[in-house]
């Protein structure tokens, strides 16, 4: 029972996500809005994280993003049973929440997609798993020690507006393969799909690797 409130504790902070944050970024993040609709949607990814951390993180830590339970797989601070049901509960929850975005907004093309910078892979991949790792050591930093309990899901939202900031006129920032799947399967766009699910793994990982380097532990 308890690791089924672990999992609905992902899966719906994945859809709460989804829905609200890219809902906010396919509204508001147009070439018309400019500036404004950029520091509007990296405001509305960083406020979901904060919410969600104080409303389900004593639940299931508040993960709700496959980047960070697989930098806390590596840590040793998640087993791989709980592993695999986050990714199925943040996969399922981020479709979940597109899905309910796509009944109200009617429109695919508002849901807040990522896209390929230049349509290339490779400076793609690099952007998102550099901002990946940066955002995943921030949590790791912050979650280190008991005593940031109080303030860890306002550094953590604070980390997801900073990438946000930089990477939205990249490739909309992704950092998270369940938020850049959901939309991307309603809206039956497929394009480019595994490198937004690659990269910010491969970001994650390597956040755990530094953080545990950094702070005098054996990577497992």
């Amino acid at each position: 029972m308890k690791d089924l409130r672990k999992y609905c504790a992902e899966f719906i902070g994945t859809a709460v996500l989804v829905f609200f944050a890219c809902g906010v970024a396919g509204q508001i993040c147009t070439p018309e809005n400019g500036t404004a609709g950029l520091i509007g949607t990296a405001l509305a990814f960083g406020l979901v994280i904060v919410a969600m951390a104080y409303s389900i993180g004593n639940v299931s830590g508040c993960h709700i993003n496959p980047a960070v339970s697989i930098a806390f797989l590596i840590k040793g601070d998640l087993s791989v049973k709980d592993f695999c049901g986050y990714i199925v509960a943040q996969f399922a929850g981020a479709i979940a929440g597109a899905g309910a975005l796509n009944t109200v907004v009617r429109d695919t093309s508002k849901l807040g997609m990522n896209a390929l910078y230049h349509d290339a892979w490779f400076p793609t991949f690099v952007i998102e798993a550099i901002l990946t790792c940066v955002f995943v050591l921030a949590i790791l930093g912050v979650t280190s020690k008991k005593e940031n309990s109080t303030v860890a899901g306002l550094v953590i939202g604070g980390a997801l507006v900073l990438v946000h900031l930089l990477g939205i006129n990249f490739t909309g920032t992704s950092v998270n393969p369940a938020r850049s799947f959901g939309p991307a399967l309603i809206a039956g766009n497929l394009h480019g799909i595994w490198v937004f699910i690659l990269a910010p793994l491969v970001g994650g990982a390597v956040a755990a690797i530094v953080h545990m380097l950094l702070n005098g532990k054996e990577t497992k």
